[in-house]
């Protein structure tokens, strides 16, 4: 009957529009309350135990810094050059824009770790570029919006380090690694069908009068915003630092290139930047906190070992419990982000995955591409809203072109599940 209150009394929140963080601390705290009846004020002081021990971990400490390189970079003009570097090697032709969108995301997603900032920046001149080249809107929307999605799997990637804290034996190295070949992968599988129906309906055949930046010049501007993933990930690497230290170590160089090398971050511009970055992080730690409380409130009342042992012996086996993840985590997906996700769902899939002896590593990253997939799945996709907003035009007129993306995605998502490989080869080969 708790249980029923806890998850009763969450969604009954989330349907009124409580923010998600508020409606776990509520439901948790209304629970726990219920669970100590005899003795309300002890057992209330669980609340606060647990609101503190979730925060009081080493790894969330870059949790912050990296959301402030996310703020930096986004108004470094790092996209910019990026973007420039690779239409000079790329050249010009119907079908290159899409490609180069798609491969400043992923270079600007392993900088930021930010999905919103990265179709933000990213969006910000490649849907302008491509509209003028003759690029439909929504067609520009739709693959800004897929792209900007591969950032959770790039590392940094801020819901990966959330996944770590909540599996230890899953090291942050060791999924910044793993994240890395998959996120490749999924930035393919977007070039490969927007390529394609670029070509078949003609789009941005005015790309090809355009001007062609001069490879030398662009490689200049843009060496330092493509240094940055070098150094944080080789740095961690290399054993010179550990992945908080990462962090601050990026902070201090992305404030060096925009303010020092590009000059487009002055002064006054610091405290906006510090102003939205520490709103950002305020808002992801306080959804940690309460979720943490939300976490204890499972164990403690026995809810978890229930439904695992309801999803193990559904009858379903493996493939088929895979693919009833699948279903809940790409329409969860829709709603929620990353970490909201990893924080109420990784507790209750942890003993699942105990239970068929999966690879942590393997199953965060499986994790991981599912909840990609659904930030940019219609009706509702934070990148794809914020893609749109930025095109001028509504998520419905997206949907003819992002199931060819979703379609692309879903085949990488099949081959991560038969080759489980995919995830794990480069963290074993670097040792973690």
């Amino acid at each position: 009957m708790i249980g029923m209150v806890l998850f009763g009394v969450f969604v009954v929140l989330m349907v009124v529009g409580v923010p998600i963080g508020v409606a776990m601390g509520i439901a948790a705290t209304i629970s726990i309350a219920l669970t100590n009846t005899d003795t309300l004020l002890f057992g209330l002081l669980a609340v606060p135990q647990n609101f503190y021990a979730s925060l009081g971990k080493y790894p969330l400490l870059a949790l912050p810094m990296f959301v402030l390189v996310g703020t930096i970079f986004e108004r470094s003009g790092v996209a910019s050059r990026l973007v420039n570097l690779a239409i000079s090697i790329l050249g010009r032709g119907t079908g290159v824009l899409p490609i180069v969108a798609i491969l400043v995301a992923m270079l600007l997603g392993g900088i930021s770790g930010s999905g919103p900032a990265t179709a933000a920046a990213v969006g910000g001149v490649m849907i302008v570029a491509m509209t003028r080249a003759g690029y439909p809107k929504a067609f520009s929307a739709s693959v800004i919006g897929a792209s900007a999605a591969i950032d959770i799997l790039v590392p940094p990637s801020i819901a990966l380090i959330v996944y770590s804290i909540l599996v230890p034996s899953a090291s942050v190295p060791a999924m910044f690694a793993a994240g890395l070949f998959p996120g490749l992968l999924f930035g393919l599988a977007l070039m490969i069908p927007a390529y394609f129906l670029s070509r078949k309906y003609n789009f941005g055949r005015a790309e090809t009068t355009l001007p062609k930046p001069k490879f030398w010049p662009s490689l200049i501007e843009a060496s330092w915003g493509l240094a940055a993933p070098v150094l944080i990930l080789g740095g961690m690497r290399a054993g010179l630092f550990t992945p908080t230290e990462a962090a601050v170590v990026a902070v201090f160089y992305g404030l060096f290139v925009g303010m020092v090398i590009y000059r487009t971050i002055t002064l006054r511009d610091l405290y906006f930047i510090l102003r939205d970055a520490g709103e950002l992080s305020a808002i992801i730690l306080m959804v940690v906190a309460l979720a943490g409380i939300f976490a204890y409130s499972l164990s403690t009342l026995g809810i978890i070992d229930p439904i695992t042992q309801a999803i193990v012996h559904s009858g379903l086996g493996e493939y088929g419990i895979i693919a009833l993840l699948i279903v809940l985590l790409i329409f969860v997906g829709m709603f929620l982000d990353g970490i909201s996700i990893f924080l109420i769902f990784v507790p209750l899939l942890m003993p699942i995955a105990l239970f068929f002896e999966w690879n942590l590593i393997w199953f965060g990253i499986l994790l991981t591409v599912m909840v990609a997939i659904g930030q940019f799945t219609p009706p509702i996709a934070v990148n794809l809203m914020v893609s749109c907003k930025i095109a001028g035009v509504p998520i419905e007129d997206t949907i003819r072109w992002v199931l060819w993306l979703l379609l692309a995605t879903f085949i990488l998502l099949a081959l991560l599940i038969i080759f489980p490989e995919i995830a794990t080869w480069f963290p074993e080969w670097l040792g973690y």
